[in-house]
């Protein structure tokens, strides 16, 4: 019985009973959110050593961190050093997006050492093994692309973004849009090179219970991604993305019906002022479907602090109702990331999503913040460091500059706190 069918007939399984236990809530919260179809918890029936995350509404907003070779740079313990950073700072999924060297190979040994939900975008296998094969994407066949959805199914990938919104029409579309930047997906680019060159529709999208039959199989999260995402502030919300998201809410109905677990991917760059609007449509559109947003990033100008623009686009559409955010690192747009850059992109993406948790009163994230108040007004700078985000950070900067007191190097001796309590004899703080 997987996940959903058991949610369905009020039969806690472990991996339903696992996410409620880490969240707070109790198992019928989970199990109504489940039916509802506004929670999902990705948990393919090989990834033998996963420990569940649920991603949803009431749940706290879920992190995910990529990682994977490139045709550029492809070395597997890079790799895994980079996996090994994004859990140490808690990133809750990870997604591998390999384009190098062995796939298959480098997917299965970040599977092996990938204790929480693991992602893919398997049409990036489809497409590289086409250009071997034949000398270019447009090589790619039908049954190939569902051929290595399969084979990423059995390997024990717990979530695949798959473009199948893209249709003809979009595309028709997009012609008339006149975009700045076109489009950005990479998946998305292979697709429609490849409808282009075959004057076809779109295979996703065609064959979609084809697809659907696989992910029920293993017991796969389909993440439902945006070929038509805005790359810049200049395309956001026009009418190729918007095209996409109304295929894309039918295609969630379609998911549920066969009992698929199903979420939705969201745009790229949105200016401050239309990612509200961006949430309200999805979760219309999508019926309440997890909304998973790439960022947003909220300005096109931040090449090297791209972990910054995307955590204000993402603090806002959290709090807005996103689910889910995908970190941005420094070296988005530039460069493979590097360990410290997706140690920079998880961190980012965490403040991001605590701060929206806050607005949206998840279980115990206020907690957090005035436990943090609490060590503040007190001057423990033991508990501070064990509280904050990145505790060997916090030590390093408190150690930089030496103090006589217990008070920082900041203020030194005209510590507010340290004053007000010294002279006026007040605490504001019950512990």
């Amino acid at each position: 019985m997987n996940i959903l069918d058991a949610a369905r007939q009020g039969q806690p399984v472990p991996a339903i009973s696992f996410v409620a236990e880490r969240e707070g809530l109790s198992l019928d919260f989970i199990m109504e959110g489940l039916k509802d179809g506004t929670i999902v918890i990705p948990a393919n029936v090989n990834h033998r050593n996963l420990a569940p995350c649920g991603i949803g509404k009431g749940l706290q907003t879920k992190v995910n961190a990529n990682i994977g070779t490139s045709s550029a740079v492809n070395d597997i313990e890079t790799e895994l050093e980079k996996l090994r950073v994004a859990l140490e700072f808690k990133a809750d999924t990870i997604m591998d997006l390999s384009t190098g060297g062995d796939i298959s190979s480098v997917r299965q040994t970040i599977l092996g050492a990938c204790p929480v939900p693991l992602g893919t975008v398997p049409i990036y296998q489809v497409g590289i093994s086409a250009i071997a094969q034949s000398g270019s994407i447009v090589g790619m066949t039908v049954d190939g692309i569902f051929s290595a959805i399969e084979e990423q199914a059995r390997d024990g990938v717990d979530f695949m973004t798959v473009h199948c919104g893209i249709t003809r029409a979009g595309i028709a579309r997009l012609k008339q849009q006149k975009r700045v930047a076109d489009v950005v997906s990479r998946g998305g680019s292979f697709l429609i090179g490849w409808m282009l060159h075959h004057d076809r529709e779109n295979p996703l999208y065609e064959e979609y219970d084809r697809l659907l039959e696989i992910a029920r199989t293993y017991e796969v999260t389909l993440s439902l991604g945006d070929g038509m995402r805005p790359g810049s502030i200049s395309d956001a919300t026009d009418r190729s993305q918007i095209e996409e998201l109304l295929t894309l809410g039918e295609l969630v109905e379609r998911a549920w019906k066969a009992g698929v677990q199903v979420m939705v991917e969201g745009p790229g760059h949105v200016p401050l002022d239309q990612i509200i609007t961006n949430i309200k449509l999805e979760k219309s559109v999508c019926k309440g479907a997890p909304f998973y947003v790439l960022g947003p990033l909220v300005t096109d100008i931040g090449a090297g602090y791209d972990h910054i623009t995307g955590a204000i686009g993402g603090a806002i559409a959290a709090a807005a109702g996103a689910d889910f955010l995908c970190y941005v690192t420094p070296s988005e747009h530039v460069s493979l990331p590097e360990p410290e850059d997706v140690k920079q992109g998880v961190i980012a993406s965490r403040i991001a999503a605590h701060a929206a948790d806050i607005v949206k009163g998840v279980k115990g994230a206020r907690d957090w913040d005035y436990e943090m108040s609490v060590a503040r007004k007190k001057l423990d700078w033991e508990t501070q460091e064990r509280l904050s985000l990145d505790p060997q950070r916090f030590q390093k900067l408190h150690s930089r500059f030496l103090t006589n007191g217990s008070t920082c190097s900041m203020c030194g001796e005209f510590c507010a706190m340290d004053l007000v309590e010294k002279y006026l004899g007040i605490s504001t703080i019950r512990c």
